[in-house]
C-alpha cells in the first residue's frame, strides 16, 4: 500500500480545483462551429424607414364647356358640373390618350378626342361614307373626324381633324388625291407649314398642323390633322386615292 504525504494531498487538491475551473469555463463558452460548417450570419442592420410615397396632386380644374359630354362618356353623373370625382376621371382619360396638359378640364381637345375614341368601334355606323372595294378616305365634318376604309374594313382608325371655317368651308363630295408634298409650305398664307400635304381639290389638302389644331375656329378649307396623324396618313395613301367629304362643321353655316 502506498503512502500519501501531505504534499501529495495539497497537489491533488490544487489539480482538482484547476480542472473544475476549466470545465466551468468551457460550459459557459459558445460552441465552436463544426468543421466545414458555414459561419453564422452577422445580425442584420435595421434599414432606414421607407420614404413616404409622394402625394397625388389634387385635381382642381373647374367646369369645362364639354363637361356634360365627358361625364356621360366616362359614366359619371351627367349634371354638367365638375366635382373632384369628375376631374379625376377626366384627367385619367386625358393621360390614357396622351392629352397635354392632363389637368381634368373638359375642353375642346379632350372633347374631340372623346368623339374619336367613341367612334373607333364602328366609325361608319350611320353609313354616311360610301363603301367601295378600294380605299376611301372619309372626312366627316359633322363629327370632325377622318378615317380610311376599304370595303367595310377600317384601315386607318378615326382621328380628330379641323375643317374649313365659315366662307372657307371644305368642299363636300367625291375627290381624289392628285398631288402630295411631304414638306409643303403654303404659297397663300405667309409660308405656313403644311407637312405631309395630300391635295384633293383645287388647293384643299389633308395635312398636318403644327401647334394648336383648333386655333382660329377652322382652317382655310384644308383638312387639318395633328402632325403625327398626318404622317401616318401619308404613309398609307397615294396619288389616285379617293376622298369623300360630307356634313357641316359645327359652328358654320355649311
Amino acid at each position: 500500500m502506498s503512502r500519501t504525504t501531505p504534499g501529495d494531498t495539497t497537489g491533488t487538491i490544487g489539480r482538482a480545483a484547476v480542472t473544475a475551473a476549466v470545465l466551468a469555463a468551457a460550459a459557459l463558452a459558445p460552441p465552436l462551429p463544426a468543421a466545414g460548417a458555414a459561419p453564422s450570419p452577422a445580425p442584420a442592420l435595421s434599414s432606414p424607414a421607407a420614404s413616404p410615397s409622394p402625394a397625388v396632386e389634387a385635381c382642381t380644374a373647374g367646369t369645362g364647356p364639354y363637361q356634360r359630354e365627358l361625364e356621360g362618356h366616362l359614366r359619371r353623373r351627367a349634371d354638367g358640373t365638375q366635382d373632384t370625382g369628375d376631374c379625376e376621371a377626366i384627367r385619367a382619360f386625358q393621360r390614357g390618350n396622351g392629352i397635354r396638359p392632363a389637368d381634368g378640364y373638359a375642353g375642346l381637345v379632350t372633347f374631340r378626342t372623346m368623339v374619336a375614341v367613341t367612334a373607333r368601334a364602328n366609325p361608319n355606323a350611320a353609313g354616311d361614307c360610301p363603301v367601295r372595294p378600294h380605299r376611301v378616305t372619309c372626312v366627316d365634318m359633322e363629327r370632325q373626324l377622318v378615317w380610311v376604309q376599304r370595303d367595310r374594313t377600317v384601315v386607318f382608325p378615326p382621328v380628330p381633324v379641323r375643317t374649313g371655317r365659315d366662307d372657307e368651308e371644305t368642299r363636300p363630295g367625291w375627290h381624289e388625291v392628285y398631288w402630295r408634298s411631304e414638306d409643303h409650305r403654303s404659297t397663300l398664307y405667309d409660308d405656313a407649314p403644311m407637312p405631309y400635304a395630300q391635295f384633293f381639290d383645287e388647293g384643299q389638302a389633308l395635312h398636318g398642323r403644327p401647334g394648336d389644331l383648333y386655333a382660329h375656329g377652322g382652317s382655310a378649307g384644308c383638312v387639318n390633322l395633328s402632325v403625327p396623324d398626318a404622317r401616318r396618313l401619308w404613309d398609307l395613301l397615294t396619288e389616285g386615292d379617293a376622298v369623300y367629304v360630307w356634313g357641316t362643321k359645327p359652328g358654320t353655316e355649311g
